[in-house]
């Protein structure tokens, strides 16, 4: 599994482009704005897009998947049904961080936990991770020790807790539970900041730590 980060929008939202090195296709995880920004990038590594991913529906990850779309006739895969307020209300997003317009999206398929999702010939496992949103996901490509984590896990932090049906408790218990236990050598793509690994966070996170 190969990929590249192309932050995006004024909160530089890691946006990822995940592709299969056998056979050239790939998805895009989170696609929150700044499409031809994405687009070109893609173009750059000769990748032929075959579907979107989301983990969650906040604006700045989620903002262009309808637009994105709708140009490239692409399926949408996440986040789980938990988050599918926060996509309803994507125009009130949009207004309220100062966004340009944007539509909100039905996914061609909401994901659960142990779900899986494939790119090209990879696979990659789903974990649903509530705590910064209910229907949050994450992706987990285990034979590339790579998991793409959105707004869960950041290196030396966690996700905000305090939007609308966030929770504290859920977060920590998503990150220690559904995450740690696939072991400290996976790195993983933040929303936001720099990659970082399960073990690094584990050992030195102050939120996580005892």
């Amino acid at each position: 599994m190969q990929h590249i980060i192309v932050p995006v929008t004024p909160f530089q939202q890691n946006c990822s482009v995940l592709w299969c090195p056998e056979t050239m296709t790939g998805a895009v995880v989170d696609p929150g704005g700044d499409l031809d920004r994405i687009l070109r990038a893609v173009q750059a590594k000769g990748v032929t897009l075959e579907k979107i991913l989301v983990t969650h529906g906040h604006i700045d990850h989620a903002g262009a998947v309808a637009d994105l779309a709708e140009r490239l006739s692409l399926p949408i895969e996440g986040p789980h049904r938990d988050d599918q307020f926060w996509i309803d209300g994507m125009p009130m997003q949009s207004q309220m961080f100062g966004f340009p317009a944007v539509r909100s999206f039905t996914p061609d398929r909401w994901l659960e936990d142990g779900d899986t999702v494939t790119v090209g010939k990879a696979t990659l496992e789903v974990r649903h991770c509530p705590g910064h949103t209910p229907g949050h996901v994450v992706f987990i490509h285990t034979p590339g020790k790579l998991a793409i984590v959105g707004d869960v896990l950041f290196q030396g932090s966690i996700g905000r807790t305090d939007f609308p049906k966030g929770n504290h408790g859920d977060l920590i218990a998503s990150i220690k539970d559904r995450l740690f236990p696939y072991g400290d050598d996976i790195a993983f793509v933040p929303g936001h900041g720099p990659m970082s690994s399960f073990g690094e966070e584990r050992l030195y996170n102050p939120f996580l730590t005892d």
